[in-house]
């Protein structure tokens, strides 16, 4: 029955949060309510609320299931967001995949999965 999540990250910096998911990630800013932000893409939403703590960026993170995986990895490695550690590949649980940080801190792993 269950069919979709929204995943809720923290974010340090309203207005740099917002530059970040617009323009490096190609999200939709759909609402600041007092900080909390709500962005959107294709079929995914992504949540993030004020914090003034930087550890907690460092502990959250999210997975998108995309398709296009290779396509999606060319642009944000051109635009430098991969993470150092998280360049694409094939996982041994069946997923081709590759990782970046946000602004914040935030791991965002998007994988496809392969097929069989």
């Amino acid at each position: 029955m269950l069919q979709s999540a929204v995943p809720i990250l923290a974010s340090l910096n309203t207005d740099e949060t917002i530059s970040f998911y617009i323009e490096k990630l190609g999200f939709i800013f759909h609402s600041n309510w007092e900080g909390y932000l709500i962005f959107g893409k294709d079929n995914v939403q992504i949540h993030l609320w004020p914090t003034d703590n930087p550890e907690y960026p460092k502990n959250t993170g999210c997975y998108v299931n995309v398709t296009e995986v290779d396509d999606l990895y060319e642009r944000y490695n051109a635009l430098g967001v991969v993470h150092p550690n998280g360049h694409l590949k094939d996982m041994e649980w069946g997923m081709r995949q590759f990782s970046i940080l946000d602004n914040n801190g935030n791991i965002i792993h998007f994988g496809e999965k392969i097929p069989d």
